[in-house]
């Protein structure tokens, strides 16, 4: 199983930034997740009071080619609008690096992502499943 939930805040800079140059970055974002749109999980960008958001949910059941693009697209999304921030937890119960029982933070701030290990939800088994 491949489980990813997220959400970006779309910005062009950590700075003030014009309508024209949101919009521009709205739309590049959209662009960078149009892929992952023909999938079963839920990609939403939107405008918000005056925001760009994007929202990204969905599970696999396995990670694969799809599982891959979430993840591409969730980067890609930050080089588009540099100033942007946001959150991806993606989980892969299949993952042989040791990782397969924990959820795993893809962090984006000013545009740049890394990725952390996740100490609310995880290890998996027992804090959020029971080992059967």
């Amino acid at each position: 199983m491949f489980e990813y939930h997220g959400w970006v805040s779309i910005q062009s800079s950590a700075g003030d930034e014009t309508d024209s140059e949101l919009e521009a970055v709205y739309r590049a974002a959209q662009d960078a997740v149009a892929e992952l749109r023909r999938g079963a999980g839920l990609i939403d960008t939107r405008m918000v009071n005056g925001a760009a958001q994007l929202s990204l949910s969905g599970l696999l059941n396995h990670r694969g080619d799809e599982g891959q693009q979430v993840i591409d697209c969730f980067v890609r999304v930050g080089r588009v609008a540099a100033g942007s921030y946001g959150l991806l937890y993606i989980r892969d119960d299949e993952d042989s690096t040791g990782r397969d029982n924990e959820f795993q933070v893809m962090v984006m701030k000013r545009g740049k992502v890394t990725t952390t290990r996740d100490t609310n939800l995880s290890p998996c088994i027992p804090v959020i499943e029971d080992d059967i």
